[in-house]
């Protein structure tokens, strides 16, 4: 008898995920553009609340613990200049790690830090919380620009990026207007409280909208490669410029909102510190101008806007020169629309430009960025002390002529190849 032998029935082919470099990438009109850039607004508000809520604190921290409006400055100086360092880490960190992880902690640890620097003593405790804060903020603003530069589809990366402004500039204006308002009801420490609670909100929506990374490649964390890359981007002369056009926006910007606030409440103003704090409610037109820039940009190009905002913001400071309330005002708007949308094109330049280890360019981007703010922050209160707002004035002036020069050299820039 012949024995017949059957093939046992073969299961149907498990269709295999696509390849890291296979994958869709986010675009404007889709679910996954709106959910990451909710998330990205919300730490956007998280961040710059967290960190700048304390500008409208100076002249109150001045009278309170008895510091000079310079020394008060160190409140933001400090942090800033920390973050600016530690960012440079931060970003190979998340090379290695990834990009979610190392943002989430950044977030809730920085929450976590505000709260505390409501139950300090004194004005040395309270330097060294926001100084440790600085160092803990640093795991997102780097790692948020790569995250878009990597997930986001070229053509709308512009306008991703300006969304994420929009969070910073709304974080920002929340900041400064509810530290402002809360300190006039129950003081600084109400206030930082308040704010810390807000941010930890914040978190929870980034937390649960991003979604996962699908176009990184993990990298071993190696000093020696991170120096490389920086040297890379570094030897770039278009990358250069741009580096320098964030620490001068930065810092001209800073300076402005560090001591508006000492001159709005002395005379001939004598303004109280909750209308203050709502003079700062013009950061709305910057969360409009991001947004609409970043999609002008996608159209006509960066290099044809950059210098024409930069020329604009000249304009608004020299409104600020009036003593005349409504001039004040704005030209605080005017220098509010454009610097947030000179950055937006200046942070999304960089990560058009870099080609390989976007998260370094961004970095040093940011490095840049935040210690023109410690920097030219610190050196307005000598100018405040000397000159008061005059010398203010000529201080943030100087700072945007040279952005000025450094945007007109950047219009003339051949774009990389590739």
């Amino acid at each position: 008898m012949t024995q017949t032998l059957t093939r046992p029935p073969q299961a149907a082919p498990v269709a295999e995920p696509p390849a890291l470099d296979d994958a869709p990438f986010i675009e404007r009109g889709t679910a996954a553009f709106l959910r990451t850039n909710l998330a990205f607004l919300c730490a956007g508000i998280a961040t710059f609340a967290l960190l700048y809520c304390v500008q409208p604190m100076m002249p109150e921290f001045s009278r309170v613990f008895g510091v000079s409006p310079a020394a008060a400055s160190l409140s933001l100086s400090l942090p800033t200049a920390a973050m600016a360092v530690c960012m440079l880490v931060a970003s190979a960190v998340s090379e290695a790690l990834g990009r979610k992880p190392v943002m989430l902690v950044s977030v809730f640890a920085s929450a976590a830090i505000t709260i505390a620097c409501a139950l300090v003593p004194g004005w040395n405790s309270f330097l060294g919380l926001r100084l440790v804060q600085g160092i803990l903020l640093s795991g997102l603003p780097a790692v948020a620009m790569a995250f878009i530069a990597e997930e986001v589809h070229p053509r709308s990366s512009g306008y991703a990026m300006g969304l994420y402004i929009s969070g910073s500039a709304m974080g920002g204006m929340l900041g400064r207007v509810v530290s402002g308002v809360l300190m006039e009801w129950g003081g600084w420490r109400l206030a930082i409280g308040g704010i810390g609670v807000l941010g930890l909100g914040a978190a929870v929506v980034f937390w649960q909208c991003l979604p996962p990374s699908r176009h990184f490649h993990a990298r071993p964390l190696q000093l020696r490669g991170l120096v490389e890359n920086f040297a890379l981007h570094l030897r770039d002369g278009g990358l250069r410029w741009l580096f320098l056009v964030g620490f001068l926006l930065m810092g001209a910007f800073v300076t402005v909102y560090n001591y508006i606030g000492y001159r709005l409440l002395a005379p001939p103003f004598g303004l109280s510190h909750a209308v203050v704090a709502s003079v700062f409610t013009v950061y709305l037109v910057g969360i409009a101008s991001s947004t609409f820039i970043g999609g002008l940009a996608d159209r006509f190009g960066r290099r044809r806007l950059l210098w024409l905002i930069l020329a604009a913001m000249l304009g608004g400071l020299m409104l600020m020169a009036m003593d005349w309330l409504p001039a004040i005002i704005a030209g605080i708007a005017v220098m509010t629309f454009c610097f947030f949308g000179a950055h937006s094109l200046a942070s999304s330049w960089v990560g058009r430009r870099a080609r390989v280890a976007r998260a370094q360019a961004s970095s040093l981007y940011l490095f840049c960025y935040y210690m023109g703010s410690s920097i030219v922050g610190a050196a307005g209160g000598v100018a405040w002390a000397g000159q008061g707002w005059p010398g203010v004035t000529w201080l943030v002036g100087g700072c945007l002529a040279l952005a000025l020069v450094a945007g007109l050299r950047l219009s003339r820039l051949q774009p990389v190849a590739g």
